[in-house]
């Protein structure tokens, strides 16, 4: 039975060839030590108290008083007057200072002091002695109150005493056999499942269930929850094949190779550490800082010269938590990067599309899954134009161009174009031209001749945008492109309308001899893959587009896309060499279109004067220290500093400090460009949510 619609048989045929299925059950995964890795990760406790902080295992912070002591002078406060308070009480001790006395003998009756045959003086002892505790207790509170004891004890001492007692429960991690503990299924013991909750759980003690297998079993129930029938199929598959039930169509249960930190219960993926230091905001330094599909869904920009760490800290690891989830059955990622980039290994995803390469064994499609003629034109015109191109291209004049082309083409033919085609009737060949009137003809489709009269007339005009789109289009009219983009029927190219399955895409881009082929089809995959999250029926999982090399794919289609992307459930992830890629028209609204904005060290100070702008400014305490000539005191104090200006050559001073509060940038142009370390970088998070988190200063190698 198909819970979800993302195992098993499906009733949607996507566009793409089916992803290789195991032909029998997938084995179950094969022991692997240490037994409680997994248990440990489930009960460990996960808090994040603010956007991008990486939740597992994180303690927050306490909350910041502006009247706390730093720790030297509280610390020094409680040192001095304990030392004061033991030399008081060394002086009252001793024989000769009786002054602190007088009080208890003031107090008391003379005829407990005078001693008679056979008195002991208890009444006097007793009291002198109470007296001298109190006196001493005295003492200790007087110290302890004005040497802070009471701060010392809280900020230091208790945490040491709760940690040495209480090490597991002081963090709030789940304690074995707990009514709420994951490992034991509580929500399908619940429903009644009992042997089933037993199954999953002897599956995970025994170290046949991983992250991923918990993460997907998980949703699997949320899924079937809702239904008898599907509870029942539920269980049936999980008593039947264990942690292995309900894998993903591929039959794999894992990636090759992690090479980062992940926490699929949050779907969090760790790429550093926050700077312990000032320029931090409090809450964040020292954290660890994460990346997930809440701050993805709002888009990510990441800028950083060549060597930052963009691809090796920032793209990799997000790819890989995005495939870990699309295993989980949670989401769909596509990944867009030039060929020999370190994205991973090929057997982490289930298409790999290798354009330019004879070897690959998909093919992409050049109209993204689409029918209609006008859609069609929208991505090709999207595609072929980029920002920096003139004022006559004009996306609009581009769609009704291509538009007039492809709409009798696949009235006639029944489908789009192949790329020499597209380009021949673009050029406006007379002979292809009065072969698709002739074909309209035969098909009984007249109609459409008035799209190719309108072509026709247009063709040859000065400023015409046909021959410019020829000329982008002979771009993929290579011999080394000469096997793709098939519209033959003879292969079934992969189309982004697959992006409901969870899918694992990787596109291989040809960089060498290829470049402005590589960047018109990133566009291409850019405005399909818009068109395809936007229009799909069921959007629970969520999409991403990972661009490694985005270089000339932002145009303005592509920036208001990004902002309807995080209502579609989805997201991009944009890595740019610099925002000199970007139009400069653009430069602005893409940094105010994506909620993540990342500049790792080495960024120019004109684009750190664009992230600057786009992060504001923020309030800070200034100090202004005047120095002036020291002219007080009588003639002796005179004397002695001339005497010292004669040696030293330096004229006392003296020294007013003002403190006011004035409105300063977050991080400037100069402090982006010069003072971020290398493996370094500045972010700032927003979460589909709303919330935001200012910039914080991460140590991507932390």
């Amino acid at each position: 039975m198909n819970i979800d619609g993302t195992h098993g048989t499906s009733d949607t045929t996507p566009a793409v060839p089916p992803v290789p299925r195991p032909a029998a059950p997938p084995p179950p995964m094969p022991h692997r030590p240490p037994t409680g890795a997994l248990e440990t990760w489930l009960r460990t406790p996960r808090h994040a108290d603010a956007p991008g902080i990486y939740a597992y295992g994180h303690h927050p912070r306490p909350a910041q008083d502006p009247a706390r002591l730093p720790d030297r002078k509280l610390l020094g406060g409680a040192a001095l007057s304990l030392l004061i308070g033991a030399l008081v009480w060394s002086l009252c001790n001793d024989e000769y200072v009786t002054f602190w006395f007088w009080p208890f003998l003031w107090l008391t009756p003379d005829s407990w002091r005078v001693a008679h045959p056979g008195d002991t003086l208890v009444a006097f002892n007793v009291t002198s002695r109470v007296y001298y505790v109190l006196c001493t207790l005295l003492l200790l509170a007087v110290c302890a109150r004005f040497g802070r004891w009471r701060e010392v004890l809280r900020r230091y001492v208790l945490p040491l005493v709760r940690a040495a007692k209480e090490p597991v429960a002081a963090s709030g991690a789940v304690e074995a056999g707990a009514v709420d503990d994951p490992l034991e299924w509580p929500e399908v013991r619940a429903a009644g499942g009992v042997a089933v909750a037993e199954r999953l759980a002897q599956e995970a003690r025994a170290g046949r269930m991983n992250d991923v297998d918990y993460v997907r079993l998980h949703r699997a129930w949320r899924m079937a929850r809702g239904s008898a029938d599907r509870a029942e199929a539920f269980g049936e598959a999980v008593l039947r094949h264990g942690a292995a039930a309900w894998t993903h169509p591929s039959g794999a249960r894992d990636v090759p190779d992690r090479s980062a930190r992940h926490d699929l219960y949050t779907a969090q993926v760790r790429i550093g550490a926050a700077d312990e230091g000032d320029r931090n905001p409090y809450q964040y330094r020292g954290a660890g800082m994460a990346l997930d599909p809440a701050l993805l869904g709002t888009s990510l920009l990441a800028v950083g010269p060549p060597g930052s760490g963009k691809t090796r800290h920032l793209v990799r690891p997000v790819v890989e938590s995005l495939c870990l989830q699309a295993l989980a059955g949670t989401a769909a990622v596509i990944v867009v990067g030039p060929a020999g980039a370190d994205l991973g290994p090929a057997d982490a995803f289930d298409v790999v599309i290798s354009i330019g390469d004879p070897a690959s064994a998909y093919d992409l499609d050049l109209y993204g899954g689409a029918t209609d003629p006008d859609e069609a034109a929208g991505l090709l015109a999207a595609a072929l134009l980029d920002g920096f191109d003139s004022e006559q291209s004009d996306p609009r004049r581009a769609s009704t161009a291509l538009a007039q082309v492809l709409g009798p083409f696949r009235a006639a033919h029944g489908r789009f174009p192949s790329v020499p085609e597209l380009r021949e009737l673009l050029d406006g060949g007379a002979a292809a031209v009065a072969a698709l009137r002739e074909r309209l003809d035969e098909a009984g489709q007249p109609g459409w001749a008035r799209e190719l009269d309108s072509r026709s007339r247009q063709s040859g005009r000065p400023g015409d945008v046909g021959a410019l789109l020829a000329d982008r289009v002979a771009l993929l009219d290579r011999p080394a492109f000469a096997g793709f983009f098939d519209v033959s029927g003879r292969t079934k190219p992969f189309a982004l309308s697959a992006l409901e399955h969870p899918l694992r895409v990787r596109v291989d881009l040809p960089e060498r001899g290829h470049t402005e082929a590589s960047r018109m089809l990133t566009r291409l995959l850019l405005a399909q893959f818009t068109v395809a999250v936007t229009g799909r029926r069921d959007r629970a999982l969520f999409a991403c587009l990972v661009l490694d090399d985005a270089t000339r794919a932002v145009t303005a289609d592509a920036v208001r896309s990004l902002q309807r992307l995080r209502s579609a459930h989805a997201g991009a992830v944009l890595a740019l060499r610099g925002l000199d890629d970007v139009p400069e028209a653009l430069r602005g609204a893409l940094l105010g279109a994506a909620g993540c904005r990342i500049a790792l060290s080495g960024v120019s100070t004109w684009d750190g004067k664009r992230f600057a702008e786009s992060w504001g400014t923020t309030w800070v305490e200034e100090e202004d220290i005047t120095r002036t000539p020291d002219q007080s005191g009588g003639l002796f104090k005179r004397f002695v500093r001339g005497v010292r200006r004669l040696f030293t050559g330096e004229a006392a001073t003296t020294e007013s400090v003002t403190v006011r509060r004035v409105e300063r940038e977050r991080w400037s142009a100069s402090d982006l460009a010069n003072a971020v370390p290398p493996g370094h970088a500045v972010a700032s998070l927003t979460t589909v949510g709303g919330e935001t988190a200012p910039p914080v200063l991460i140590d991507l190698r932390g």
